[in-house]
């Protein structure tokens, strides 16, 4: 495997983690951020203290606040930034992008406001000719720092592209898969937040083991019934973009979209759990996006519904539940 020179476009826990990942695989990489304070101790104490605390970053990555100088000649950009910023950071990157540069991101969710799936937000922001692949999957950041096995997936178009960018990721302890449904890939990413509010908030509300494999199982339904009407695989959310991305959201207490839940159900307040939580809460914004895409294609998504509800807080988690519970009886698959 050739090594690269790669630009990584995000200082939070994920940037910074997969930036680290990359690095100790011996690729020439370099990390940008807005925040100097961070991107000083990135780059001359090797820790992220904000976001990592604690967790040694590998020497050889560098670090820096200038978005031109973090590009340079690299070959590879990889977006890492959260949803609501990644138009933004691609109208940025798109004049600095050196020719011949592909672009793949590891951010979950959509457009907010437009609803539109960042692949096509990139497609049209970049230009025609420029490699496309998403990152996604089952993976917290902490453990990806911290060295633990991981295994993802990169989707895209481009099978070239796809190919050099899990290269760029695949290590001794990180398994990068390959596929091409950049759609059905982006959805599971994006949906398993909304699904994973809802088990957190049965869980603070001390439904029990079978309410919560019950919600990520009917969750896992919704997904599949949007992905098809979209377009996308089966066979992709049955994997790690979807069922691996869903079920470890849904139950590991580093998920901040759980643990969002896991404070409602317990009767805080969204403001001040978002506040405690103190990173951006995806879930909060692509709820609306998955509810306007559902209803564009005459979809009923009770639960991705309820937590939609819930978030703007037109019901509390209680009558969520009561109002799953009194549906009525039906088929399990249409």
């Amino acid at each position: 495997m050739a090594l690269r020179r790669v630009a990584v476009l995000g200082a939070g826990s994920w940037g910074t983690a997969l930036a680290a990942l990359i690095a100790r695989h011996g690729h020439d990489t370099v990390l940008w951020g807005r925040d100097a304070a961070t991107i000083e101790a990135v780059d001359r104490r090797h820790e992220n203290p904000r976001y990592l605390p604690g967790i040694p970053l590998p020497d050889p990555l560098r670090a820096t606040t200038d978005l031109g100088a973090a590009l340079g000649d690299a070959d590879l950009v990889l977006v890492v930034v959260p949803s609501h910023a990644f138009t933004d950071t691609l109208h940025a990157l798109a004049p600095l992008r050196p020719a011949g540069a592909g672009v793949a991101w590891a951010t979950k969710g959509f457009e907010p406001g437009s609803g539109r799936f960042l692949h096509e937000v990139a497609a049209e922001t970049l230009g025609p000719g420029v490699p496309l692949a998403v990152v996604t999957g089952p993976s917290f950041a902490k453990e990806v720092a911290q060295g633990l096995p991981t295994a993802v997936t990169v989707q895209g178009e481009d099978a070239d592209f796809v190919q050099q960018v899990a290269d760029v990721l695949h290590g001794p302890e990180f398994r990068a898969y390959t596929g091409d449904d950049m759609r059905g890939a982006e959805l599971g990413g994006a949906m398993k937040n909304v699904l994973a509010v809802a088990t957190g908030a049965a869980d603070g509300m001390q439904l029990g083991l079978n309410a919560r494999t019950g919600l990520i199982t009917r969750g896992l339904n919704e997904m599949l019934r949007l992905n098809a009407a979209i377009g996308g695989r089966a066979e992709t959310l049955m994997g790690l973009a979807g069922l691996g991305d869903l079920v470890l959201t849904c139950t590991g207490d580093l998920s901040r979209n759980r643990r969002l839940g896991l404070a409602l159900g317990r009767g805080q307040s969204l403001q001040d759990a978002v506040r405690e939580i103190g990173q951006v809460v995806e879930s909060v914004q692509t709820a609306d996006e998955v509810m306007r895409l559902a209803e564009r294609h005459g979809l009923e998504l009770p639960i991705a519904e309820a937590v939609r509800d819930v978030l703007h807080g037109d019901i509390t988690p209680r009558d969520a539940l009561q109002r799953l519970l009194a549906r009525e009886q039906k088929p399990e698959w249409s």
